[in-house]
């Protein structure tokens, strides 16, 4: 069994570390997974949460030039305006707000940070008594 675990290993693992270190320069769209997420909330700790119980979706597609960022939302593409773009120490900033759902007063102003050499990424979010911190990785395709 060891044996097998370590072929697996020897096998996958260049493909690993060559994935370790994705250029993102905002000159190709790019596509962002979450890893963790962490909700925030007046008075109390902030909480490791899953994607499904903050209503965030898993994968984040950021296209530079159309200055938009999508995912998908009950099956249905979802998209974004980024409402301003700059780039500050080898990191682009991606900075919107969006209105959530109609009748729900559930608004939100987010900034997206990618880490030009690595691809790394922290996204967070601030609405009404609620704050999200999502960390993550980005790569162009």
């Amino acid at each position: 069994m060891k044996r097998v675990v370590l072929s697996i290993g020897l096998a996958i693992g260049p493909l690993l570390a060559s994935g370790a270190h994705a250029e993102v320069d905002g000159s190709a769209p790019a596509l962002c997974a979450a890893m963790e997420i962490l909700e925030c909330v007046p008075d109390a700790a902030c909480e490791r949460i899953s994607a499904q119980e903050a209503g965030i979706p898993r994968f984040l597609h950021v296209d530079f030039a159309e200055n938009r960022i999508s995912r998908t939302r009950d099956g249905e593409e979802v998209s974004s305006e980024i409402e301003r773009s700059e780039e500050v120490d080898n990191r682009i900033i991606l900075q919107g707000a969006e209105d959530g759902f109609d009748q729900i007063p559930d608004g939100i102003g987010w900034s997206l940070s990618i880490d030009k050499s690595s691809g790394d990424m922290v996204l967070t979010g601030s609405g009404h008594a609620v704050g999200f911190v999502i960390f993550g990785a980005c790569t162009t395709r």
